[in-house]
């Protein structure tokens, strides 16, 4: 054989060759393998808002923080699947090279977290070696020879150009993300998961929806960049934050939206919003042929276990926008709330906290994606019946219970589930967008009957809470499935609470209608004790439109139908509903004669709260007549035995009903005291409008 040279030349001087040969020879020249530290994506175009997040990452990105005691050396945005993380990690790492931060380059790497075929921590490191020029024959295998030799290249490049900044996008877990910890002290590392990853000891940004302004800037942006001209989501502005709206205020959902309409420029935005309100499902328009906010929410559901996908099905089924750990544990026909699963879904961004501890709630398009599920599984949809079923059954049985303690009179059983009124109402306030929302199931025939009980019980409450919307609704809904179901008292019941609801929110014709049902439905079923409630509440609704002399006879004809049946409470109600009427027709003394009798019955029958509301009105009808003295004592009276109740409206009324009292007696001091405090108890009692006629007031009486 020949032996080669230096240079290019092969010596075959001592070489014995038999026929002609060819000698070849293979020159290969080893240079630097090409780098990869400027791969970071494009900003987003279009991309509006986060303003704060936006500053807090550039906060944990600035180098010169790396040499203070616990400087941020990874921080990690977590958020649901097309919140926009990706978005803002990649505009906040522009931002940080332009400032010149990192001299040493971006490394980018995309884990596919929620793919079928994620990348590997081992696979992320391979790629990020080969992007700081490390050639393949160099890589070793495993993670932590590779982690190893990534940290040393690091060091290296740190010390010839600078920090680096590796941003790690889609990252399913803290294990596929910890090996990429860069070391050191001025590098950063910044992840992207719909998970919250606490365990990477990372700062940690939670992203949540855009602001109504940040998402209508989104779709006017988007229409403007393809056209400069498109100026439809500013000339339709309610129509654009209809549509945010819809969207769920979801950076992708608005994306697409933008999308829909740019394909089309003749489209209106109300058009838009008309097929995604009338939809029965939003989601299958959120889909521009490349993005889908379904497939979105697909991936993430893909990864969750039986156990949390069960659950979140549920969730998705459960009444109003949010719900209590009480409630969740019903749902899931356990004795108490499963706490490992939620904490599980809220830190994959699918459950999020509420407007309180112990409180949880999902974004609008993640229930309409769950709920999709359930209708499209015949199982899935039994399943979630019987989750209602028993949430229905648990509000029934503790409205049932809080209404009891609120109507409770000394002498009458003790109510087991409520240890006061407070309690109670504390219960219902905490549970009211459940309950009235629960009351809509009565338009399905499984519910329709527990859920028109239910809204019997919460009559009371929402009076008191001065709720007038939700008591219309929820009134609305039981008399439609009374009569759906053919319960006749039901109906009749129903039409009672139906039109004391409007009456108390200032529609009389439309409750004068609805009470005149009311009591002739209970005529004609022959239940003298609904009749008597329609007639006290149909002559209160013919006092408020004017017409007295109807009014009167009306209150007269429920309290002779209550004192037949004996019903001594509805003829108290009766006499001191008299009695205003009778002092509106200038009949004073019939009427302070009627308000003292229903005085007398209340305290008879312990009812305090009735009580006080007779001593307020007595006082009005002895200011009428003259008495102002005795008007006076009458509402400090009122005052004394309504401060054991709830009732800021009551309270406010008296106040200011006292201040006039005192104003007809030449104290204006006095007036003046009571008007202030009358305007706090009414803006507490969410009455702003007689909030601001008692402050107007106070202000003329100033000296």
């Amino acid at each position: 054989m020949g032996e080669q040279y230096g240079g290019d030349h092969q010596d075959f001087r001592d070489g014995k060759f038999n026929g002609p040969f060819t000698a070849k020879a293979e020159y290969h020249q080893h240079g630097p393998a090409p780098t990869a530290l400027d791969s970071l994506p494009p900003k987003v175009a279009g991309f509006t808002g986060r303003g704060d997040q936006l500053a807090e990452l550039l906060g944990a990105f600035d180098p010169a923080g790396g040499e203070a005691p616990g400087a941020v050396l990874v921080a990690a945005v977590s958020g649901l699947g097309g919140i926009g993380k990706t978005a803002l990690a990649v505009e906040a790492v522009h931002e940080a090279c332009d400032k010149g931060w990192f001299p040493g380059g971006v490394l980018f790497v995309n884990l596919h977290g929620y793919d079928d075929d994620r990348v590997t921590a081992e696979q992320a490191l391979e790629t990020l070696l080969r992007a700081l020029g490390t050639p393949s024959e160099h890589i070793p295998n495993g993670v932590d020879a590779r982690a190893s030799l990534y940290r040393s290249v690091l060091a290296a490049r740190e010390r010839e150009l600078g920090t680096v900044l590796v941003l790690a996008d889609n990252a399913s877990s803290a294990e596929q993300v910890r090996p990429l910890h860069p070391g050191g002290v001025r590098h950063r590392l910044l992840a992207t998961s719909r998970s919250k990853l606490p365990q990477l000891g990372a700062r940690l940004l939670p992203l949540g929806e855009l602001s109504p302004d940040e998402a209508y800037e989104l779709l006017d942006r988007a229409l403007r960049i393809a056209a400069a001209d498109d100026a439809r989501v500013a000339n339709e502005r309610e129509a654009a934050a209809e549509l945010a709206l819809l969207c769920g205020h979801l950076p992708l959902a608005l994306q697409i939206a933008a999308a829909l309409l740019v394909l089309d420029r003749d489209k209106p935005v109300a058009e838009l919003v008309a097929e995604l309100a009338e939809s029965g499902d939003r989601l299958v328009h959120l889909d521009d042929g490349e993005r889908s906010v379904r497939a979105a929410f697909d991936l993430s559901y893909r990864r969750l276990s039986a156990e949390q996908a069960r659950l979140l099905r549920l969730l998705a089924l459960a009444p109003g926008h949010e719900v209590t750990a009480e409630v969740v544990a019903v749902l899931d026909g356990a004795d108490s709330p499963p706490v490992r699963v939620l904490d599980a879904l809220s830190r994959a961004h699918l459950v999020e906290r509420g407007s309180g501890r112990g409180r949880w709630r999902l974004h609008d398009l993640v229930r309409a994606f769950e709920v999709g599920l359930v209708k499209e599984d015949a199982g899935l949809r039994e399943e979630g019946e019987a989750a209602r079923e028993r949430v229905l059954g648990f509000y029934h049985r503790w409205a049932t219970a809080a209404d009891d303690r609120l109507r409770w009179l000394p002498g009458m059983p003790e109510p087991q589930r409520f240890e006061d009124r407070a309690g109670a109402l504390a219960w219902l306030d905490s549970e009211r967008a459940g309950l009235v929302a629960a009351v809509q199931w009565a338009r399905e025939e499984r519910y329709a009957a527990t859920a028109v009980r239910l809204s019997v019980y919460l009559r009371e409450y929402l009076e008191l809470r001065r709720y007038f919307d939700d008591w219309i609704t929820v009134a609305g809904t039981a008399r439609e499935a009374a009569h759906h179901i053919g319960s006749r008292l039901g109906e009749a019941v129903a039409w009672d609470n139906l039109g004391n609801a409007l009456r108390t929110a200032g529609r009389v014709k439309e409750a004068i209608d609805a009470l005149t049902r009311a009591r002739d439905l209970s005529q004609a079923e022959g239940n003298r004790h609904s009749e008597a409630g329609a007639w006290t509440s149909l002559g209160l609704a013919l006092w408020e439109a004017g017409r007295v002399e109807e009014a009167i006879d009306a209150h007269i004809c429920a309290r002779d139908l209550s004192q037949d049946i004996g019903d001594r409470h509805y003829e108290a109600v009766a006499w001191d509903n008299l009695g205003g009427a009778l002092r509106t027709a200038g009949r004073a003394e019939e009427a302070i004669d009627a308000h003292t009798r229903a005085r007398g019955l209340f305290q008879n029958t312990g009812e305090r709260h009735r009580e006080a509301m007779a001593w307020h009105n007595l006082g009005v009808a002895q200011h009428r007549a003259g008495r102002v003295r005795e008007a006076i004592e009458a509402y400090y009276k009122a005052l004394d035995v309504g401060q054991e109740f709830d009732d800021g409206y009551g309270t406010a009324q008296t106040r200011q009903n006292l201040a006039r009292a005192y104003e007809a007696a030449d104290r204006p001091a006095e007036a003046r005291a009571h008007l202030l405090q009358a305007a706090d108890a009414y803006a507490q009692a969410n009455a702003p409008t007689e909030a601001a006629q008692c402050r107007t007031w106070a202000d003329a009486l100033t000296p």
